[in-house]
C-alpha cells in the first residue's frame, strides 16, 4: 500500500518501473525479419539481374566487330549485317517518353491541384480513386487504342502523307495518359503534406486560393513534384506493350514523330517473339540492349534522388 502510495505522489519507483531493460517483443521482432529477408530478396533480385544481363551482354561485345564506342554512337542497328549502333532505338525510346510526359506532367500536376486545394473531402476520394483507374487498364488495350483511334485522329488533323499508320506520336501520347495517375496521385501527395500553416498565413496576407496554390503550395512541394515527374520518365522508357503495337517495328534513327520507329523495349519484344538460337547474335543482343536499358533508368533514378535532395535543402 505504502509502494503505491508513493508511485502516485511522484516518490521512489520501484526497481522493477526504473528497469530500462529492453523488453521481448516477438511479434515485432517477427515484423522486423520479414520486412529484413525482404530487403535482402530485393537486393539479391537486382544483382541476379544484373549478373545474368552482364554475362550475356559480354557474349554480345566479344563478337568481332561489336564495340561499345560503336555500340553506344552508331546510328544503324542491324546485327546481321554487322551494325551495332544503338541510337535509333535510344532516340525512339525518350521520344515517345518525351511525348508522354507532355501529356502526363501538365495534366497530372493540374489534376493534382484540383484534387488537393479546390475539390472537397467528399469529391476527393470520389475523383482520386476514379483518375487511379487509368493504371489497371492492360498495357496492350492501351496499345491497341492509340493504333485504332490514336492514330487515326492524327492523320485526320496532320494528313494521311505526315502521319504514317505506326508512328511514335501516337504511342507516346497513350502512353501519357497511362502515367498520368501516376504523376496526379504522387503529386497530390506532395501538394497535400504542404502543412496548413503555410496555406492560412499566405489567405491572412490577402493571397487568393490560385495565388496560395502556385506561389506558396507548389514551391513548398516542390521536392515531392519532381521526384513524381521523375518516376513517371522511368516508367515510361520501360513501357513496352504500347510502343510494340503502335509505335512500329524496325529500327529507324528519326526524330520525326510521325515516323514509324522501334524503341528499346520494343525491339526485345519483337526479336524474342520470333525463333532465335541460344548464343546467336540477335540473342545475344537483347541482353546488351536489356542492360543498356537498366542503366539508363538507373542513372535516372540516381539523378532523382540528389535533385530531391537539392529541392529539399533549397526549400527548408
Amino acid at each position: 500500500m505504502s509502494t503505491i502510495t508513493n508511485n502516485a505522489s511522484g516518490g521512489n519507483l520501484s526497481p522493477e518501473a526504473l528497469s530500462l531493460k529492453h523488453r521481448p517483443r516477438p511479434v515485432e521482432a517477427l515484423i522486423y525479419g520479414f520486412l529484413f529477408f525482404c530487403g535482402i530478396v530485393s537486393i539479391f533480385t537486382t544483382l541476379g539481374i544484373v549478373y545474368e544481363l552482364g554475362k550475356e551482354s559480354l557474349l554480345f561485345f566479344s563478337t568481332p566487330g561489336v564495340t561499345i564506342w560503336g555500340f553506344l554512337t552508331g546510328t544503324r542497328w542491324q546485327p546481321q549485317a554487322g551494325n551495332f549502333g544503338i541510337l535509333p532505338l535510344l532516340t525512339s525510346t525518350l521520344l515517345t517518353s518525351g511525348m508522354a510526359m507532355l501529356v502526363a506532367a501538365p495534366l497530372g500536376l493540374a489534376a493534382a491541384i484540383y484534387l488537393s486545394e479546390y475539390a472537397t473531402p467528399s469529391l476527393r476520394k470520389a475523383l482520386k480513386p476514379t483518375l487511379e483507374v487509368l493504371a489497371g487498364v492492360p498495357t496492350v488495350v492501351y496499345g491497341y487504342f492509340a493504333l485504332t483511334f490514336m492514330t487515326p485522329l492524327l492523320r485526320a488533323i496532320f494528313g494521311k502523307d505526315t502521319v504514317e499508320i505506326y508512328n511514335t506520336a501516337s504511342a507516346g501520347l497513350v502512353m501519357g495518359i497511362l502515367i498520368l495517375p501516376l504523376v496526379s496521385s504522387m503529386a497530390e501527395d506532395a501538394l497535400s503534406a504542404v502543412p496548413n500553416a503555410l496555406r492560412e498565413a499566405a489567405y491572412g496576407l490577402g493571397a487568393t486560393k490560385l495565388e496560395v496554390a502556385v506561389q506558396v503550395v507548389l514551391p513548398a512541394a516542390v521536392s515531392g513534384l519532381a521526384a513524381a515527374f521523375l518516376v513517371a520518365i522511368s516508367r515510361a522508357i520501360g513501357e513496352t506493350m504500347i510502343v510494340a503495337i503502335a509505335a512500329g517495328a524496325g529500327p529507324r534513327f528519326t526524330f520525326n514523330p510521325f515516323q514509324a520507329a522501334e524503341t528499346m523495349s520494343g525491339h526485345i519484344v519483337r526479336i524474342s517473339g520470333g525463333d532465335l538460337s541460344y548464343n546467336s547474335i540477335d540473342y545475344n543482343s537483347l541482353f546488351a540492349i536489356g542492360l543498356f536499358l537498366f542503366i539508363v533508368t538507373a542513372a535516372i533514378n540516381l539523378v532523382s534522388q540528389q535533385v530531391v535532395r537539392h529541392l529539399k535543402r533549397n526549400t527548408q
